[in-house]
């Protein structure tokens, strides 16, 4: 066993390539899940409802985002790809695609921002929630495109595995966002005390910034010779179109995950707020774990995309199965902390609140986190081996599996509870563990079938006709 695992650790594609191309991504991402767990601590400071509305209008703004951020993050393949496959001059007009995207969807959020009220009195929770999640959502709205700018200007880093520069322009955006949330959510230093409103805009500015980062970094001297970064403006139709055709599957497969969540959420805030409370202390302490596995699935995708690139599958499934080691010996070590402290993980959103719904919020999450704590290892499992079909281009099998079984094993069935027998927490949270068991198999499924091995999201290179002889010359020369 030891001999295995120094073998896999110095080999092309293990562990320790994988961990040098993953982790700068698992602390990038996890910074955005600091980012997001202080937010939800310094709002559980300020009111228990700002709290309960966080969520739900989050995660419904991040349903709009999701479909564009995916295809704008599907950017990433294409750029592994013509990397591997060592055509640097089409990586600035990939990313470039990717950037149109973003503002399409920026103009498309502030149109939505005028849809909060009735979008909110549709959900209907109760008045006080329900007017602290319409201010979250409408502000939220209008960082919709420099969001999605951001993600498709980080793919020309991740998707050549310069990944530390990625995780640099993050933490300076999660710094940023922090601070402003302590300034404009209390009102300190001068700031307006906004409350739940200053938190959104925490998020919208942090946002900006870390897309100027990004682009600025992108158009240096040398990016724009080697690859194109700025005399790649142009739209290409067609590169824009292959960017559609998979990163599209890609962007619905995401929101409808998110889609899927959502309505899970919201059906359990037609329970009661203490309910959605506990779900999103749950869902904002799982965070902490789940976010790192997207950095590893980013790392996962970039490596098989590099390979692909370079016509080389079989070296492409060595890295998937790295990578998913690694994530499965990961959330089982959090799956093993959740069962035996969940406290721990709970104990700073009570540091300053002494509501007597918050105390009894937090009785009901202890008992969720060990819920989460069952299905963290299928969750690793879904990450790994949909990371390794995107890195391929089989997204519109994602996308089909996410439609299908998002509705059938988590909404309706939530939804059945809730109607007909008057709404049970632990029983619909049971609905959602198993879905997530089943999505991680499924994909393992997929995965092995190896029909990815054969998927390529860039476009062949026309051999030229001085090539063409020099071939018919080596098959004369062979016989």
């Amino acid at each position: 066993m030891i001999s295995y695992l120094k073998n896999r650790w110095r080999a092309e594609g293990g562990y320790r390539e994988f961990l040098v191309l993953a982790f700068p991504l698992v602390l990038s991402t996890a910074s955005w899940s600091v980012q997001h767990f202080i937010n939800r601590v310094f709002l559980t400071w300020h009111s228990t409802e700002a709290l309960a509305a966080a969520l739900p209008s989050g995660i419904t703004n991040f349903i709009f985002l999701s479909f564009f951020m995916g295809m704008a993050q599907y950017t990433n393949t294409f750029v592994a790809q013509y990397s591997g496959a060592g055509r640097p001059e089409r990586v600035g007009p990939a990313v470039w695609q990717g950037l149109y995207l973003g503002g399409l969807s920026g103009v498309l959020g502030l149109g939505l921002s005028f849809f909060s009220a009735p979008l909110f009195d549709l959900i209907g929770h109760q008045p006080a929630v329900r007017q602290e999640e319409v201010t979250y959502f409408r502000v939220l709205c209008y960082g919709v495109g420099s969001s999605v700018l951001s993600s498709a200007a980080a793919c020309f880093f991740s998707g050549r595995g310069q990944t530390m520069t990625v995780l640099w322009v993050n933490v300076a955006g999660t710094l940023l966002n922090v601070v402003l949330d302590y300034a404009l959510i209390f009102g300190n230093w001068g700031f307006p005390a906004w409350g739940i409103r200053g938190a959104a805009w925490a998020t919208n500015i942090a946002s900006a910034f870390t897309a100027l980062l990004f682009l600025g970094l992108m158009m240096r001297g040398e990016h724009r010779r080697q690859f194109a970064t700025l005399s790649g403006w142009r739209p290409d139709p067609e590169l824009f179109g292959r960017l559609l055709r998979y990163g599209g599957p890609n962007g619905l497969n995401f929101m409808l995950d998110i889609l899927a969540f959502s309505l899970f959420v919201l059906l359990v805030g037609r329970i009661g707020t203490v309910e959605l409370a506990a779900t999103n202390l749950a869902f904002n302490v799982n965070s902490l774990a789940f976010m790192p596995l997207i950095g590893g699935g980013i790392a996962a995708a970039t490596m098989v995309g590099q390979r692909l690139g370079q016509e080389r599958p079989e070296a492409a499934e060595y890295c998937t199965w790295t990578g998913f080691h690694l994530a499965v010996g990961y959330m089982g070590a959090m799956s093993l902390a959740y069962f035996v402290f969940p406290d721990f993980f709970l104990m700073p959103f009570g540091l300053r609140s002494e509501e007597a719904e918050f105390e009894a919020a937090r009785e009901l999450a202890d008992t969720l986190l060990r819920i989460v704590g069952i299905y963290c290892v299928f969750d690793a499992m879904y990450m790994s081996f949909t990371a390794a079909l995107k890195g391929a281009g089989d997204t519109r099998f994602l996308m089909w599996v996410s439609v299908v079984m998002g509705g059938v094993l988590l909404v309706v069935p939530s939804w059945v509870v809730l109607a007909f027998f008057g709404g049970h927490l632990y029983l619909m949270w049971s609905f959602l563990c198993f879905y997530i068991i089943a999505m991680g198999v499924v994909f393992y499924f997929r995965f092995r079938g190896g029909k990815w091995k054969s998927m390529r999201v860039i476009e062949e290179v026309p051999v030229v006709p001085a090539e063409e002889e020099v071939l018919r010359q080596e098959a004369k020369a062979g016989a």
